[in-house]
């Protein structure tokens, strides 16, 4: 990859890594002193992670890390200072010390040796080149979702997957929770009869004002935040994720934010997870003004060669709640979190329906953290790993492309494209990226 792909863009750098010193939070490590007393791992077995993005997802994702006796949080990057503070007062909380090296910029984070995976929890808009690069660096990763702003993005960063032979989770967090596995079961040994439809629900998007541009404060680098996304005026609002993820210059909207967590389970309980649909038609509506401009409601048919048909819709559809309804000739199971439930409820009580009883089984797993870090310790495939991920991501993609369209399309799942469509194929490439921003390919 050609040097000017790292170039620091930014002129704000080093001021911020000074501000980030004038606060007490240094960008170099302290020396460890845990030496693992009886019961415990000691440093030498310990798995190392570095934090790309400790917002508050982040965060959240980071705690399951410093939970695991295993595993040594030693590194975290962030352009936001506030963020940076708060993941370091948890880590101090955690190991008491702030026994961890600071980064304003993942690229350093990646190439330290010591480093043995990465959690990247940034905006969606930056999901593919950190990732990317940390993967043909040599980590391991675990990836928050959706894959990426483009199917061909996703597809670069399975390259490097399959290139590096990396373990790769992503944040499909579903699949480790028994009751989204179990509702996939009951589908899959037909105790619902002959498949009928799977029905799938998530938030739809939101509309809201226009925001008024505001200085750049000094704790905030937004050139990088914006970074391969359009330039856009800065406005704190933008840095909140429920606002950047409606806002199309730095995600596609809920219909992949969120909408990747239900299809990914109706992938699952469709045994299509190394497969895709045959046909694709929906439509959709769009914000008409304000600042959200992704999708706000949709309603997407799939149709599979050999597998249940899937509707895709928005919440507020007439006829759809929140979550995955898998509907058989004989019953449904309607599985959401933290709630399953069944047409009959004896389909839940009999005995000889419980989850991992039956002929057909399917992985388990009980804390997706954990799965990644057992996967690497055994050089195994985790629970979501990268084929299963891009599967389950590119029916976001598609099901936003057939809205955006307003026609039928035939995909090929084999090849990975439209039939004799140029423009819906086009719309599969990836977006032009900010100079110098550029996404590394494995086959460069």
């Amino acid at each position: 990859m050609s040097a000017s792909v790292f170039a620091p863009r930014s002129p704000t750098r080093r001021s911020f890594l000074k501000s980030l010193l004038a606060t007490g939070v240094a960008p170099h490590v302290i020396p460890g002193r845990a030496l693992g007393g009886p019961g415990k791992t000691p440093p030498s077995n310990k798995i190392t992670v570095g934090v790309i993005g400790v917002g508050a997802q982040g965060r959240g994702d980071m705690g399951n890390f410093l939970a695991q006796d295993d595993v040594r949080v030693t590194a975290i990057c962030d352009v936001n200072r506030r963020n940076i503070e708060r993941a370091s007062r948890i880590i101090a909380e955690r190991y008491g010390s702030a026994d961890v090296k600071i980064h304003a910029d993942f690229r350093e984070l990646n190439a330290d040796p010591s480093i043995d995976a990465v959690l990247m929890a940034l905006p969606v808009h930056w999901h593919s080149i950190p990732s990317a690069d940390a993967i043909l660096r040599g980590k391991h990763i675990f990836h928050e979702k959706p894959m990426a702003m483009s199917f061909r993005e996703a597809s670069i960063v399975r390259d490097a997957v399959r290139k590096k032979g990396a373990v790769f989770q992503f944040g499909t967090q579903q699949r480790s929770d028994l009751k989204f596995r179990w509702a996939s079961e009951l589908a899959l040994n037909g105790r619902l009869g002959e498949m009928r439809e799977i029905l799938v629900c998530a938030p739809g998007g939101k509309s809201g004002p226009t925001f008024a541009e505001q200085p750049v404060p000094d704790w905030v680098d937004w050139d990088r935040w914006v970074g391969p996304a359009p330039m856009t005026p800065f406005c704190e609002e933008k840095l909140k994720r429920d606002n950047h993820e409606n806002i199309t210059n730095f995600s596609l909207g809920m219909i992949s934010c969120w909408g990747i967590h239900h299809m990914d389970i109706a992938q699952w309980g469709n045994g299509t997870d190394a497969t895709g649909p045959r046909t694709i038609e929906g439509n959709g509506e769009f914000p008409k003004e304000g600042a959200f401009d992704a999708v706000q409601r949709w309603r997407v048919r799939f149709e599979f060669a050999r597998a249940t048909p899937v509707i895709f819709a928005s919440e507020g559809t007439p006829g759809f709640a929140h979550g995955i309804r898998f509907v058989g000739e004989s019953g449904w199971v309607h599985v959401k979190r933290g709630l399953i439930e069944a047409s009959d409820e004896n389909l839940l009580r009999d005995p000889g329906n419980r989850c991992g009883t039956m002929p057909i089984t399917l992985p388990a797993s009980n804390d997706h953290t954990r799965n990644f870090i057992d996967a690497i310790r055994n050089r195994a495939r985790a629970i979501c790993d990268i084929e299963t991920a891009v599967r389950s991501d590119t029916l976001c993609q598609l099901a936003l492309i057939a809205v955006r369209l307003g026609r039928k399309l035939a995909w090929d799942p084999a090849s990975e494209h439209f039939l004799n469509d140029e423009a819906a194929n086009r719309l599969l490439e990836w977006r032009p990226m900010r100079d110098p921003w550029a996404l590394p390919r494995p086959d460069l």
